[in-house]
């Protein structure tokens, strides 16, 4: 067999290493809020989640990526086919192999700071410090403080407003009915915003903020008034539990948003990198930026599937249970703030990870029953892999940068 096609086999192999990580890593943004509040079980959790994911990756996934992840890099690096050959294996593995460690220590990280990290490794490697954009870097640095601090807020308030217009009256049961529009539809209003310009499907559709705020409020007034219809005939005989048998169905709902959205976006992490192999093995050389395959797309979302499968539970068992506890209405409460926090950042500029921004949503309402709910050993082991993440991936990619160079 020609070395090309070894080559090739060896980065899917990676690429599907990358993305099973993600899954066992990631899932726990999206779900487990959810089994935490114990609205589904993990096993509910980990074959909805599985599906969405998949759905996710091959319909919403960009068929276009980014040859170096979030521009950390300078592109000049990538002239040699060989060096781009070399530092995309190398890069794809040292990323994974760090998402693998933080989540057999059952801690959540940043996938996209996983190959941030591993991307910069290479590119000192094969161009010097010169070829990276310290500025970005220092952007990926603040994320660490800006996403979990405003999701933290959100939540915070979120969970207060909860308390004040439902969980502090008289019949709890019978207010969450009479309010659900209103939760459900800024929850379907965040939704729809996302959905249009956080997903690759939706920044393709090119729709201006005036006529998506337009189809935000629109679709979140239907979907609103839709949902207190048939959570009335969903819930008419669950009132023991009061408003959490209302917040439990909105949660779900909100949760496998969250799922979608992640095999939409994270996929890329997996992927990116591998379709700069598969070009360089089919073309001998790559651009800026690389046509994804709709069957790599599918190979990703396959391999998150797997991950969320077989070790998915590890990670969401330490945001769901581990932090503070959690019901459904601090459910929905941690959700709302992780998607809000991940749409308005984006649409600032600021950097933003979707793993901090849900880790601080679940802070947020823990703070908001004193700070003995919060369980700060927990959050401190977590911050220090955050902040671990990018040189850990680095000095990985280095290292194997090297051990591949005399292989390859």
């Amino acid at each position: 067999m020609e070395q090309e096609y070894i080559i090739l086999i060896v980065g899917y192999v990676f690429g599907f290493y990358m993305a099973w990580n993600i899954g066992a890593n990631d899932v726990a943004n999206s779900m487990a809020s959810a089994v935490g509040a114990k609205a589904i079980t993990i096993r509910q959790a980990v074959f909805i989640a599985g599906i969405l994911n998949i759905v996710g990756a091959v319909f919403i996934g960009s068929h276009v990526t980014n040859t170096i992840r979030k521009g950390i890099v300078s592109t000049e690096i990538l002239s040699d086919p060989h060096t781009a050959l070399v530092g995309a294996l190398a890069a794809l593995l040292a990323a994974a192999l760090w998402v693998s460690f933080a989540t057999w220590r059952s801690l959540p990280v940043s996938t996209t700071h996983s190959i941030v990290g591993a991307m910069i490794g290479f590119g000192i490697m094969a161009g010097g410090f010169s070829v990276i954009n310290w500025a970005k870097l220092g952007g990926v640095v603040a994320s660490w403080i800006i996403s979990p601090v405003f999701s933290l807020v959100i939540g915070y308030l979120m969970f207060k407003i909860i308390v004040r217009m439902v969980l502090s009256k008289q019949d709890t049961f019978q207010r969450a009915l009479k309010l659900s529009p209103f939760f459900i539809g800024i929850a379907v209003f965040i939704v729809v915003l996302s959905f249009l310009f956080k997903t690759p499907l939706g920044k393709g559709l090119a729709i201006g903020m005036p006529m998506a705020a337009f189809l935000g409020l629109l679709l979140a007034s239907a979907v609103g008034w839709l949902g207190k219809i048939l959570l009335q005939w969903f819930v008419k005989n669950d009132t023991a539990n009061g408003a959490e048998s209302v917040f439990r169905r909105i949660q779900i709902g909100t949760s496998c948003y969250v799922a979608l959205a992640q095999g939409a976006n994270d996929v890329a992490n997996a992927i990116g990198p591998l379709a700069v192999i598969y070009f360089l093995v089919k073309t001998g050389g790559v651009g800026a930026k690389v046509p994804v395959p709709v069957f790599l797309l599918f190979f990703g979302g396959v391999g998150i599937a797997c991950g969320i499968g077989m070790a998915g539970h590890r990670v969401m068992d330490t945001i769901g249970r581990k932090i503070t506890t959690l019901t459904n209405t601090r459910g929905f409460s941690v959700d709302f703030a992780a998607a809000t926090t991940v749409l308005v950042a984006s649409k600032m500029g600021l950097p933003v990870s979707t793993t901090h921004a849900a880790v601080g949503g679940v802070m947020g309402v823990g703070l908001a029953r004193g700070l003995e709910a919060v369980n700060f050993r927990i959050i401190f082991q977590i911050m220090v892999y955050w902040v671990l993440t990018v040189p850990a991936a680095a000095l990985t990619s280095m290292t194997l940068y090297k051990i591949l160079s005399i292989f390859i």
